[in-house]
């Protein structure tokens, strides 16, 4: 068994999108609207040298997420060494994203914490 895909709710796919794109060098699928479900359009974004993918969803009910709440905490993504962390930790501090600057954890990792648009905690580690 192995992971496939992870959903994310978003209030703005386009801005979501251009997220993955820009932070990740993600690509993106075509824009899918729901015929079943009115209002409710999505779009995956794979991450490079991965089959893992990341479904944005948009739908008018879905609310901001304020602070955290129950469910999973965040999602953490390799970026094979520390100086790609501090790299790519550097680009989120300028877009104003990054929560905690690069450093040594003490569970053993090398990770900045950063947040997408959404308010989605996530590690960059090593």
């Amino acid at each position: 068994m192995k992971l496939n895909h992870v959903a994310l709710w978003t209030t703005d796919l386009e801005r979501s999108s251009k997220f993955w794109v820009e932070f990740f060098e993600a690509e993106l699928s075509d824009r899918y609207e729901s015929v079943n479900r009115p209002g409710f359009t999505s779009r995956f974004a794979t991450l490079p040298n991965d089959d893992v993918r990341i479904e944005l969803m948009e739908g008018p009910w879905v609310k901001p997420r304020l602070h955290e709440e129950g469910g999973w905490a965040h999602v953490a993504f390799s970026v094979g060494s520390v100086s790609k962390v501090d790299e790519v930790a550097d680009r989120f501090k300028h877009a104003g994203l990054l929560v905690s600057k690069p450093r040594q954890t003490g569970d053993g990792y090398y990770e900045a914490v950063v947040r997408s648009p959404e308010g989605l905690m996530m590690e960059i580690v090593e």
